[in-house]
């Protein structure tokens, strides 16, 4: 597909398009694409539309293809070595595309001198070639649309950067991942689980335009220099789709509550069942420290042996660990009334302070990790495996 783009821009000299356009002839607009079902959609979409006022025709750049048929895509993607790809599409097939989906579309116009547009243009054509178009792909600092943000700052000499880095951003990595995937609860746990302090820095609004609805909205904001006075980047915006999906919601879920109730909850069962049905306690205590475990070697896999760099460090690591594993054979000794080994009294006991180190830490000054909801969750669970291997210990 590239190259057939490459030979559509490069081998029609003779046919007045976007590839050899005048700038002044040459209009540039942000689309943007609002979010879709699937998971990986979940965050937006965007693209650099050119369109030559002349000829009419116009062409969508983006930076968002990924091939699942790659060799080793699985393993390149579990260890955070993920490779995209430029494209480019007319931008009729590419909206239709999302319109079909129930997707919003959007179009807002920038007001870019002739020579930006073109230098702009250029830039985009040179990055579509089959040598430029790959690159390596990380969700918060380049993605699909910092890359986006990135070719439009530098057709406007950084004007973009200067100014978003002065704004304040709404919210963290963690809180935008948790809003915008809370459509899919499961996965909206599992990457709140596993994302490390990394993702509870105070952002600014560059950083935060890592997603296409803060870059639309950031960009609307944006003033140019001009020999008339300042104005407007955005000089026009139009809803040429409206969403026709679940909105996602304006603000992050709050999981303290719902997930210090569900350890409660755990807790309690676990304490019923251990005084009166031993098996269901054993069956019921090794899920729990199963899920301890496993998570804790996750963690601890995405940490040592991947670049996702907002996993590592991650203190859940503190609430669940592979140590966890040691004790799965004292849930099944309280089955027949034994306590635990020493050995897993000293693990539980380990696993105690480590619940109290969690809770200090955030009581250190700086960006500490929120990871309150698991502390909820985990420390009553804990207590109560706690006591319930060590009730009849024999001294």
């Amino acid at each position: 597909m590239l190259l057939l783009l490459l030979f559509t821009f490069t081998l029609r000299p003779a046919h007045a398009g976007v590839a050899n356009a005048p700038g002044a002839n040459l209009e540039v607009s942000l689309i943007t694409y609002g979010p879709g079902d699937t998971y990986w959609e979940r965050f937006g979409h965007d693209a650099i539309e050119l369109r030559d006022t002349v000829s009419g025709e116009a062409y969508n750049f983006n930076y968002g293809v990924f091939d699942f048929d790659e060799s080793g895509f699985l393993l390149n993607f579990a260890r955070g070595r993920m490779h995209y790809l430029m494209d480019a599409a007319p931008t009729t097939l590419d909206e239709n595309w999302y319109i079909q989906a129930g997707r919003s579309v959007t179009r807002q116009q920038l007001d870019l001198t002739p020579e930006q547009a073109s230098a702009l243009r250029d830039f985009l054509l040179w990055n579509l070639r089959p040598e430029n178009a790959r690159y390596d792909y990380d969700y918060y600092v380049d993605n699909c649309t910092t890359r986006v943000r990135d070719a439009l700052d530098r057709a406007l000499g950084g004007v973009l950067k200067t100014q978003l880095i002065a704004r304040p951003g709404g919210m963290t990595y963690r809180q935008q991942t948790a809003r915008l995937m809370s459509a899919q609860p499961w996965l909206m746990l599992l990457l709140d689980l596993g994302l490390g302090p990394y993702a509870d820095q105070p952002l600014n609004a560059w950083e935060e335009s890592f997603l296409p609805s803060v870059l639309s909205q950031q960009l609307a904001s944006v003033q140019l220099a001009g020999p008339q006075g300042a104005g407007p980047l955005v000089t026009a915006t139009a809803l040429i789709s409206p969403n026709r999906l679940d909105t996602p919601p304006a603000t992050a879920p709050d999981l303290r509550l719902p997930l210090a109730l569900a350890g409660l909850a755990l807790a309690i069962v676990l304490l019923l069942a251990r005084r009166f049905s031993p098996t269901g306690f054993s069956l019921l205590g090794t899920l729990y420290l199963l899920f301890a475990g496993v998570a804790g070697i996750g963690l601890l896999f995405l940490w040592l042996l991947t670049t996702h760099h907002a996993a590592w460090a991650n203190v859940n690591l503190l609430l669940f660990n592979p140590l966890a594993l040691v004790l799965l054979p004292s849930t099944w000794r309280a089955r027949h009334g034994l306590p635990a080994s020493r050995l897993a009294d000293a693990v539980l006991m380990l696993q105690l302070f480590a619940l109290l180190a969690a809770v200090l830490l955030h009581l250190l000054p700086g960006t500490v990790q929120q990871n309150q909801p698991w502390l909820l969750f985990s420390m009553p669970a804990w207590l109560a495996m706690a006591w319930a291997l060590r009730a009849k210990r024999r001294l």
